[in-house]
């Protein structure tokens, strides 16, 4: 499918960019920095046929808020005159202080508007990706289990095909740990302390 780019153009991405140079330091679980992955989460919203200026704007900085401590959030509100919009967007995907994750992630299920949950989508494909990357199985696994839970509903409601990918990648993530015995020893342990929890009671 061919994407017609001519938008592109008239949507000045750099001042945007510029701030999220300030995640450069900020490392990955997977490898890399968030620099990076602001920038692969624009590039997938692209891939879809994205290209409004608001949503790749804010993709360029949905974790600087998050991710930075105490950052000056006019630096975003005084570049043009969709500054406004984007930080609100970013702010809808922007987990609060001392917020769970499940409940950030219904927050966004239940009152997220169709860009922040097509902004969400990008970004857990991105993520998705980088899980390749990772080593410790039980971080996929809950990772796996929170993608099921919370972000497959949101992709579902937006965009069929971006959920299939992310189908995808949970199925892969899966097989390697099911291939690597990690499912099988967690079944085992379940199984080991449901069996003393019976033997604890019959006694």
């Amino acid at each position: 499918m061919t994407r017609d780019l001519e938008h592109l153009k008239e949507i000045s991405l750099a001042p945007y960019m510029q701030i999220a140079t300030a995640l450069i330091g900020k490392a990955r679980h997977a490898g890399g920095n968030m620099f990076r992955h602001q920038v692969d989460t624009m590039a997938i919203l692209i891939d879809y046929g994205y290209i409004d200026s608001v949503t790749l704007k804010a993709a360029l900085i949905h974790d600087v808020i998050e991710d930075i401590e105490d950052f000056d959030i006019n630096q975003i509100l005084s570049i043009d005159d969709e500054s406004e919009e984007v930080y609100n967007l970013v702010m809808e995907v922007t987990k609060l202080p001392g917020q769970a994750k499940p409940d950030f992630l219904k927050r966004i299920i239940r009152t997220g508007s169709k860009k922040a949950k097509i902004l969400k989508s990008a970004d857990r494909i991105s993520n998705m990706i980088s899980l390749g990357f990772v080593n410790d199985p039980k971080f996929i696994h809950r990772y796996c289990d929170e993608t099921e839970m919370y972000v497959f509903p949101i992709a579902l409601e937006v965009d069929f095909k971006m959920y299939q990918e992310l189908l995808n990648l949970v199925m892969s993530r899966r097989k390697y740990l099911v291939d690597s015995g990690y499912l099988a020893e967690a079944a085992k342990k379940i199984r080991a302390d449901r069996e003393n929890d019976i033997n604890y009671n019959i006694k």
